[in-house]
């Protein structure tokens, strides 16, 4: 595993949760709530063009480090400036508990 470099972790992300808007599986839709304001680092890895239910989106892939939480789940995720990061998994690459590697989708329309 690769040690973040110092300075690495220079972007201000604020990660965020679902929040459901209705009692009975979320009929009145998703509503975003901020968790907590940390530094990341952010490492693209791939990019790719996907077909969705109405179209073809640009999907890129990314790697967002950060230090180590234990209350973040694949169901987050961090919007940095204006983008938006979906996790889709999380781990402690070396098992410390020092730094966490998410691993997210950003979509671009």
């Amino acid at each position: 595993m690769r040690r973040p470099r110092l300075g690495a972790l220079r972007y201000r992300a604020r990660l965020e949760a679902p929040v459901c808007g209705g009692e009975e599986g979320c009929t009145a839709g998703i509503t975003w709530e901020p968790v907590a304001t940390l530094w990341a680092e952010i490492r693209s890895l791939s990019g790719q063009e996907v077909v969705r239910a109405d179209g073809i989106f640009a999907l890129g892939t990314y790697e967002v480090r950060i230090r180590f939480r234990n209350n973040i789940t694949p169901h987050m995720r961090f919007v940095i400036g204006g983008r938006v990061f979906d996790i889709r998994a999380v781990r402690d690459m070396d098992g410390r508990r020092r730094f966490l590697t998410c691993l997210c989708e950003e979509q671009y329309a």
